[in-house]
């Protein structure tokens, strides 16, 4: 054999031995009776054999056209039914969905996207992740990852979701007495601050912004933590002031465990996106999350 035979020259040769003509498998294949028989006598050319006898009125196999036949009805059967599968994928999304979050992101996934979305979609299996840190989804084989917007990599497609964010600072009332007031971002230096380690290692700063002004303020403080739920327990226990996001703060400022201070300090930012590499092909179980996402108000 001098050359390799396509896969399109195979399933017009099969397809001719199966009707037995060449004018009932041009119709099947959508070409012309004599575009058929050109492509037939090349593959004959690439094969270095003769595959078919032809008369005016019928064509059949040679002793080395029924072997082919013979050999090709698995091959394109199993070929069919691989295809049929995928397609099946498109038009029913299955398969493993993974996802990278922060914990604060999965909370609010699990509250409000993931029971509709499982519900839709029983075939998803669905892998959330939590981590404090930022990854390289890619490499690590995540379909996409959940961040606040600012920390989502400018390559990446972002879907925003959940609305606008806020971080604000917090205190109890029982450490807030006897302190200092707390007018301006620089207040703080006179205060007990429960700093928050990144999984980097870093500490993080606190930005403030008002009219314009922006400040970032590194905390001084006797206790760090690694958890945003910690931190406000820590706060709430009088230990200091923590800077946390409103979902975090909320339960406790509505028991009026704590306070809010810097208020007007504290603006909303940006919320959460759902993010993922623009340059490859976007999984069926992806386009199903969003869909579903993009549905809760």
């Amino acid at each position: 054999m001098n050359q390799q035979p396509d896969l399109t020259s195979l399933t017009a040769f099969a397809t001719i031995v199966s009707h037995a003509s060449f004018r009932k498998a041009a119709d099947e294949l959508g070409m012309s009776p004599s575009t058929l028989s050109h492509m037939m006598r090349t593959l004959e050319e690439k094969m270095g054999v003769r595959l078919l006898h032809r008369t005016t009125r019928s064509v059949s196999p040679t002793e080395a056209g029924d072997a082919l036949f013979a050999s090709l009805q698995p091959v394109l059967r199993d070929l069919a039914s691989a295809l049929a599968r995928v397609e099946d994928f498109s038009q029913r999304p299955r398969g493993n969905l993974r996802i990278n979050s922060s914990e604060i992101a999965a909370r609010y996934l699990l509250n409000h996207v993931v029971p509709r979305f499982l519900q839709q979609y029983p075939d998803i299996t669905l892998d959330l992740v939590t981590e404090g840190r930022l990854i390289d989804i890619v490499s690590e084989h995540f379909d996409a990852g959940v961040r606040l917007a600012e920390g989502v990599p400018q390559d990446m497609i972002a879907v925003p979701f959940g609305g606008p964010a806020r971080f604000v600072a917090v205190a109890s009332a029982g450490y807030l007495q006897g302190k200092p007031p707390l007018r301006v971002p620089d207040d703080l230096v006179h205060h007990q601050c429960v700093r928050f380690r990144l999984p980097s290692g870093r500490l993080y700063r606190w930005e403030f912004a008002r009219h314009g002004q922006e400040i970032a303020i590194a905390p001084q403080g006797a206790l760090m933590l690694d958890h945003l739920e910690l931190m406000a327990e820590a706060a709430v226990k009088g230990l200091g002031i923590a800077y946390v996001p409103w979902a975090v703060a909320q339960p406790y400022l509505q028991r009026s465990e704590l306070t809010l201070v810097l208020e007007e300090w504290c603006p909303e930012i940006p919320g959460m996106c759902l993010y993922y590499p623009g340059h490859r092909h976007v999984p069926a179980a992806l386009r199903a999350f969003i869909d579903t996402l993009r549905q809760i108000k």
